[in-house]
């Protein structure tokens, strides 16, 4: 499988937005897209910094954003963020990972890659532990992170509505 992880960048302005709005006709969650579906334009969604800081005020973590895209094609398969620190909202239900992919191009084992792939970038960084999460209905997720090491540390109670279960696991990677 070949697919690299890189920034945002506008030249895959008309893909991201594309993806935003396979996802919305697919009623997909945005996990890891940092806030895409509340965005009109590329340029509104890139302004991270500045958008979500005003979103989520006290609580804004920043977290690196990227595109996973296909070699042979140049096309976005995924997007996946990365978030530096845990606040308590995050340590609870979020963590430190979230990443989707695109409706058509589910089942293909793009999510486990990319998220190989992070790892690799969040080891050269220093980074020794990443909570990731997951609805413990969505069986593609989970193969993904047990795929990459993930190691399930509990199942909370979905209190705050994020998936369709009702419950969310966490698992931990040690890096």
């Amino acid at each position: 499988m070949d697919i690299r992880l890189i920034p945002p960048s506008a030249a895959y302005a008309e893909q991201v937005m594309a993806y935003r709005d396979a996802m919305l006709a697919n009623r997909s969650s945005f996990d890891g897209c940092a806030g895409l579906e509340d965005c009109a334009s590329y340029e509104e969604w890139a302004d991270f910094e500045n958008r979500l800081k005003r979103c989520y005020g006290e609580g804004y973590v920043p977290s690196d954003v990227y595109l996973a895209v296909r070699a042979e094609d140049d096309r976005l398969v995924g997007i996946i963020d990365c978030r530096h620190h845990l606040s308590p909202f995050l340590l609870q239900y979020g963590g430190n990972v979230g990443y989707s992919v695109h409706p058509a191009e589910r089942g293909k084992g793009y999510a486990g890659e990319m998220l190989r792939l992070l790892l690799e970038i969040c080891r050269k960084r220093g980074v020794a532990r990443l909570l990731i999460t997951c609805d413990k209905d969505n069986e593609a997720s989970r193969r993904a992170i047990v795929k990459n090491g993930g190691v399930l540390e509990n199942e909370v109670a979905d209190d705050v509505g994020l998936g369709d279960s009702g419950v969310i696991q966490r698992y931990w990677i040690d890096l």
